[in-house]
């Protein structure tokens, strides 16, 4: 299976680089796999497509302020991006770490808040070990000194805005440096609507990491290597999400990145079980599906892992045609874009 295969065009002006005013007030596209049918509403009339006894699974991560900007005792100026925190340790994070000249074991980066980094050493996987120390807790310092990581493709440097705009609204278990973005879309009041018409919404973590930015640089899908991400589940989510199968009734993911954490858990038995650790599957067309039924998800990149999962799911023609069907009635596409439900 080629890579090529899941490319399309996309016109510059379809990449959404600011969220829209209201969150619930973006498009939603519908493909229905059973009659092969493409149609679109919005978001805040989701209900309409749901029904009573389906279960929306959302991943509740949190976006931490990942960049900071420091500079060495030389002057230069540093840019690190947070990627892990070492458990068990004192503040230590695997980071990655630019600047014009090369880095070095014992290099110290300082900030003008008074915290100070010490260059470790370099990770297995050419990443370096950092060690930041200051004079005040570091999670209060990040949240004060740190910017929101957005994506590379908005092309745009963070502002006050996106410290909202790049959570959802459940978002509660720092970790991330991506956020789920199909969850982007809900608001508490249409939440609210959801569980009045008998929907059930539980939640899931898994802190998206920079992998899900990668290109993939392989010509065949089948020789890529998917990142780890670190992701919980809960006895009351598995316990829902197992009944919910049992009675029949839908288990609609929100996102990717609700849709592999649950396919991964049940890679095994067919069941979702309780547990945490570090999910690496890889989703691709051939892959069948063990507990998700439907999914809501935004428009990706081409030739990413995230619409090899949508077309494992939907189909890659009828996907791609979906994108084609897109870009021609102006959906915005990416991040802060507008949304798909794939029933």
């Amino acid at each position: 299976m080629l890579v090529k295969d899941f490319t399309y065009h996309l016109p510059q002006d379809s990449i959404a680089r600011h969220p829209p005013e209201k969150r619930d007030d973006s498009r939603l596209m519908l493909l229905d796999r059973s009659s092969g049918s493409i149609a679109e509403d919005i978001f805040c009339n989701l209900q309409m497509y749901l029904r009573p006894g389906d279960l929306l699974v959302m991943n509740d991560t949190r976006v931490i302020p990942a960049r900071l900007f420091g500079r060495k005792p030389t002057g230069g100026r540093v840019e690190i991006f947070l990627l892990r925190r070492l458990a068990g340790t004192p503040e230590r994070w695997e980071c990655l770490l630019r600047s014009s000249k090369k880095f070095g074991e014992g290099q110290s980066i300082l900030f003008e808040s008074g915290m100070t980094a010490v260059v470790l050493s370099r990770c297995v996987s050419e990443n370096w070990l950092v060690e930041f120390t200051g004079d005040e807790p570091f999670n209060l310092w990040l949240e004060r000194e740190g910017h929101i990581p957005l994506p590379p493709y908005l092309q745009r440097d963070d502002c006050s805005d996106d410290r909202e705009r790049y959570q959802t609204v459940i978002a509660r278990e720092p970790g991330a440096v991506a956020a789920p973005t199909a969850g982007l879309h809900f608001t508490h009041e249409l939440l609210a609507r959801l569980a009045l018409n008998g929907i059930k919404t539980v939640f899931l973590t898994l802190h998206t990491g920079l992998g899900t930015f990668q290109p993939v640089r392989v010509r065949h899908v089948e020789e890529h290597q998917i990142h780890t991400e670190r992701y919980v589940i809960s006895p009351d989510t598995a316990d829902a999400v197992n009944r919910t199968k049992a009675a029949g009734g839908r288990v609609i993911a929100v996102g990717t990145t609700s849709a592999r954490t649950l396919e991964y858990s049940a890679q095994q038995s067919g069941q979702v079980v309780t547990g945490s650790g570090e999910a690496d599957i890889f989703i691709y067309p051939g892959y069948r599906f063990r507990v998700v039924d439907a999914l809501i998800t935004n428009f990706h990149l081409p030739e990413s892992t995230l619409l090899m999962l949508v077309s494992a799911l939907a189909g890659r023609d009828f996907v791609l045609d979906a994108y084609r069907e897109a870009v021609s009635r102006g959906f915005r596409f990416y991040s802060y874009g507008d949304a798909m439900f794939i029933s």
